[in-house]
């Protein structure tokens, strides 16, 4: 069956950084973009950062844009996420996404708090 399993999260103080990583099975990896969406107490869930299915393109939110990085390893089916400068608004639940023609697949997610 599909999985995506999240890891990395924790506590961080503000300047801090993180790595979050996601691994993949039960589907072609590599035929799907993959994203990190997160999610705060009382807000929606946003996108953080994307990346098309061999890794030529990645998008990413202008609040993380130059702090945050999104890469994918096909051959190991896995993405990561590498957060950098981390302040307290990106306090939120992570969760590892999978795109591909109207297919979804979400992680559990995993708690990144920034606090000092």
């Amino acid at each position: 069956q599909v999985q995506l399993v999240e890891s990395g999260g924790g506590l961080v103080q503000p300047g801090g950084s993180l790595r979050l990583s996601c691994a993949a099975s039960g589907f072609v990896f590599s035929s799907y973009a993959m994203g990190w969406y997160r999610q705060a107490p009382g807000k929606e869930r946003e996108l953080v950062a994307g990346i098309t299915s061999a890794g030529g393109s990645t998008n990413y939110a202008d609040s993380v844009k130059g702090r945050f990085t999104i890469s994918r390893d096909n051959g190991k089916k896995m993405v990561y996420l590498q957060m950098n400068n981390l302040k307290p608004e990106d306090t939120a639940v992570y969760y590892c996404n999978a795109g591909r023609m109207g297919l979804v697949y979400w992680g559990q997610g995993t708690q990144v708090t920034v606090s000092s």
